[in-house]
C-alpha cells in the first residue's frame, strides 16, 4: 500500500544544511528497505497558482489556494505493508526533516 507523507512547515525558510543531511540520510534508507516511491520540496506558497476552470472559462490566481500560517513544504511517497510501519517511517521523516508530518493513505 502506498501512503502521502505530507511534509507541513510555518516558517518561510527552508530546510538548513543539517536537516538536508539528515533528510538525504532518512531518503537513503527508505530506498534500501523498498519504501521510496517518490519524494520533493516545494517552493514557498508565494509561488502558486491555483486555477478553477469549473466554470465556463480557467480563472488563474497567484497564491496559495487556502489562507494559513501552515503550508505544505514537501512530501514523500511511501510503500508501506500497513498503516503501522507507514506511521513509524513518517516519525523518523518528521525527525530527519525537523517538521511535523502528515500521513494519509492512497486509495
Amino acid at each position: 500500500m502506498q501512503y502521502l507523507v505530507s511534509v507541513l512547515h510555518d516558517q518561510p525558510t527552508t530546510a538548513t544544511a543539517a536537516e538536508m543531511a539528515a533528510i538525504d540520510v532518512f531518503n537513503e534508507r527508505l530506498i534500501a528497505d523498498g519504501n521510496w516511491v517518490f519524494a520533493g520540496g516545494l517552493a514557498s506558497p508565494d509561488t502558486a497558482t491555483v486555477i478553477d476552470n469549473r466554470g465556463d472559462e480557467a480563472v488563474f490566481t497567484d497564491g496559495p489556494f487556502i489562507e494559513s500560517k501552515e503550508y505544505l513544504a514537501g512530501f514523500w511517497v511511501l510503500e508501506a505493508p500497513d498503516l503501522d510501519v507507514a506511521l513509524k517511517l513518517a516519525a523518523e521523516g518528521s525527525k530527519a526533516c525537523n517538521r511535523r508530518v502528515e500521513v494519509r493513505p492512497f486509495r
